[in-house]
């Protein structure tokens, strides 16, 4: 039976965690996840996924605020595993831990690496307009998700994905990949793949600027993009009307319009079209003004019936 330590946190690294304790072969001795988090607006302490996942399957539960140089980095270390196991654990780990496993330690990351090395792979992938992203399996080392490379596989991010829908997907691709790439490398089978640096880009956390839509730099696709990466957390903003309103679902156009970016192109009753640069279009499906509830763009303009006219300045910076 190989020994395992996991290391991990959200809800992407939970199945992933579950589909190796369910299976016989592998000894799940512990779990390194964050602490416990406060959570909403009443701030209950909440576990992470991975958590609860080890807790309801009675494994031992690691959380140090800070791996590096913690007292339950040396219970890890001395349990010698012959595997530690990350998926997005959100922090380095000392080359002394990762020597600490007989045959690797080995990271589950979701993009198709060399690309999109680092902690928000997925919100860049679509942010960008990537068509596709995917999981890479790789040995790890002390630099950010550098190691060479077990296993790769690609899917596709449709026209109608979201971080969520992408974590979602990718998790499961992951669980399945490492699944399949596991007893190659317990049995000496896999030759590791160097990443080209030639071909590295980053994915640095999302920073709260970046929650900001220019309709006036931006295109209707890019803005449409921009959503999708940052849904379904923290949710894209403009300044619409006067105030800071949040954007959940928008559709780009494919017409050409005359409207300078941030003037109204079409209002119906179910319908506000806004211009963005370049001369595109985007009609908002879904958004949420500051204080108020998420709506559909149909009940935000029946509280809105004199406003909103064709050429009107409603966005600004």
């Amino acid at each position: 039976m190989t020994s395992i330590v996991f290391m991990g946190t959200p809800q992407f690294a939970a199945p992933i965690l579950a589909s190796l304790i369910e299976k016989p072969e592998y000894d799940v001795q512990a779990v390194v996840t964050q602490p416990d988090r406060k959570v909403g607006r009443k701030h209950v302490l909440t576990a992470s996924p991975v958590k609860q996942v080890a807790v309801e399957h009675e494994i031992p539960v690691l959380q140090p605020e800070k791996i590096s140089g913690s007292p339950e980095m040396q219970q890890v270390i001395d349990l010698q595993p012959d595997l530690i196991v990350t998926a997005a654990f959100g922090q380095f780990l000392p080359t002394k831990l990762l020597k600490a496993a007989q045959i690797g330690a080995v990271n589950v990351h979701g993009s198709l690496l060399p690309k999109y090395r680092g902690g928000a792979p997925v919100q860049y992938a679509i942010m960008n307009g990537e068509r596709e992203t995917g999981i890479t399996i790789i040995y790890m080392v002390k630099k950010m998700d550098a190691g060479d490379m077990l296993a790769q596989q690609a899917i596709p991010i449709e026209a109608n994905d979201d971080t969520g829908t992408m974590f979602a997907k990718l998790s499961d691709v992951g669980r399945n990949l490492l699944l399949a790439t596991l007893p190659k490398l317990i049995a000496g089978e896999i030759t590791a793949t160097p990443q080209d640096e030639d071909q590295v880009t980053f994915s640095p956390t999302i920073k709260p600027e970046q929650e900001m839509v220019d309709f006036f730099s931006q295109t209707a696709a890019q803005i449409d993009c921009q959503v999708r990466a940052m849904r379904p957390a923290p949710i894209a903003y403009t300044i619409l009307d006067g105030q800071r309103t949040k954007l959940w679902d928008v559709t780009p156009l494919t017409e050409t319009v005359e409207q300078a970016a941030g003037q109204v192109v079409r209002k119906t009753k179910h319908e506000l079209v806004i211009a963005a640069a370049d001369h595109t279009a985007l009609a908002l499906n879904t958004i949420q003004p500051a204080g108020k509830p998420k709506r559909s763009i149909t009940d935000f303009l029946n509280g809105a019936t004199d406003k909103f006219t064709i050429g009107e300045q409603v966005i600004t910076k």
